[in-house]
């Protein structure tokens, strides 16, 4: 495939706290991804994207935005075929920032496959990755079953805040993400 006809993942960074470890695990996937090939990918950092909690006068499903902190956000998440949601746990559960962002739309979620990273401690963040899934499928995204769970995450870097990954995660990625691009081809035809 010529990589104009290879449809667009996310990778969603769902962590905005100093000192946060989400970046790392992020940047790992994604050269996992490249290394795949069969996805253009782009890296969306929510702390980035700074977006304040939900601000909308209209329901979401309506899409008659008013800021233009969502239509910024509306146009993201629109171009993306697939997405990937790296995300802590944090008491059992996913963040904030994550909740808001998936919060401020609709439409432009439905009908594209995600997969998760999690990440935490014993639990892996797999407690985190059960609420989302709630979530997305309201949203009538397709989450994917292949996952990759990161226990012990602080021990799981170096020096440098890079993922010491192992031939385990790295095996994960791969199926998740032929899962991903198996799926997002049968949801997404009509782009290719």
């Amino acid at each position: 495939m010529s990589t104009t006809t290879r449809p667009l993942l996310q990778i969603h960074i769902g962590s905005t706290r100093p000192q946060r470890i989400g970046p790392a695990f992020a940047a790992w996937f994604a050269a996992m991804a490249d290394k795949h090939a069969m996805f253009e990918v782009e890296v969306i950092d929510l702390a980035e994207v700074d977006l304040p909690f939900l601000d909308e006068p209209h329901h979401p499903r309506l899409r008659r935005y008013v800021h233009q902190h969502t239509l910024d956000w509306s146009a993201t998440v629109e171009r993306a075929d697939a997405f990937v949601l790296v995300t802590p746990e944090y008491n059992y559960g996913y963040s904030a920032v994550m909740k808001n962002a998936l919060d401020h739309l609709c439409h432009e979620w439905a009908d594209k496959a995600v997969g998760f990273v999690s990440y935490g401690g014993i639990g892996a963040g797999t407690r985190a990755v059960q609420q989302l899934k709630q979530v997305v499928t309201t949203l009538r995204m397709v989450p994917v079953l292949e996952s990759v769970n990161i226990p012990f995450a602080m021990k799981k870097l170096t020096a440098e805040h890079k993922f010491a990954n192992d031939a385990d995660a790295d095996q994960a990625a791969m199926l998740m993400l032929d899962e991903l691009a198996r799926v997002t081809g049968k949801l997404r035809p009509a782009k290719r």
